[in-house]
């Protein structure tokens, strides 16, 4: 699997890894990915890292989200925290095919996209988007599966102040009410199966208010996957 993945990553144009500094290599090296891509057990609702042998987490047997599933590719750690921030805020779009080889070869993820009726990218509100100039969940679903993607049918239908300073309980209230289906494109989400992508996942908060407003437009089941997650 680990071989495939670095075979995969290779294919980008030649160049140091960005982990290691090896030369030639490939955007992450084959013994960067071997170290620091390493599948581990993970709550099925929300990824959080669990125990061997746990599947649910704690906190979603008490509070099942609105997820069905929930998959992410690495923790939000070293090496892969700095490579996304460059993604995301230096103006680096081209790591998001190397980014979405990585959520490919994670467990689950796979399955999840071929069965999925749609790919649907978290959306940027207008503010973030003339800021950073791309929308980085976009660029990845995309790049995992363009054919599936659509990026009009969820919308972001309200600004809000950045998620980052904020705990548990006031990122939740920070993004209530901030995505809705499209009116006049809901017929056709209802009764579909859909994958919804994001990079980071912090605290679940805007990915499960996201959920909430597609299980309100009829969708049939909804699996988040993201290319980090923390372990908040």
């Amino acid at each position: 699997m680990l071989r495939r993945l670095s075979d995969a990553l290779a294919a980008a144009v030649p160049s140091q890894c960005a982990v290691c500094r090896a030369w030639p290599a490939q955007p992450v090296c084959e013994a960067c990915v071997a170290r620091f891509a390493q599948p581990r057990p993970r709550c099925r609702r929300c990824a959080l890292p669990v125990p061997t042998g746990v599947a649910e987490c704690g906190r979603c047997m008490r509070a099942p989200p609105p997820l069905d599933a929930c998959h992410a590719a690495v923790s939000y750690e070293f090496p892969w925290s700095a490579l996304i921030v460059q993604y995301k805020f230096n103006g680096h779009p081209g790591w998001a095919g190397s980014f979405a080889t990585l959520m490919r070869s994670a467990p689950w993820v796979e399955p999840a996209l071929d069965e999925a009726d749609v790919v649907l990218p978290m959306p940027l509100a207008r503010e973030r988007l003339a800021e950073r100039g791309f929308n980085q969940a976009l660029l990845l679903a995309h790049a995992l599966a363009g054919s599936k993607t659509r990026s009009g049918l969820l919308l972001r239908v309200r600004h809000t102040s950045a998620q980052a300073a904020l705990d548990r309980e006031h990122r939740l209230g920070n993004v209530r009410g901030a995505f809705a289906v499209d009116p006049l494109l809901a017929p056709e989400l209802r009764g579909r199966r859909v994958v919804l992508v994001d990079d980071v996942m912090t605290s679940g908060a805007s990915l499960f208010t996201a959920a909430e407003a597609l299980r309100q437009a009829g969708v049939a089941r909804v699996t988040g996957l993201v290319m980090a997650r923390t372990g908040e």
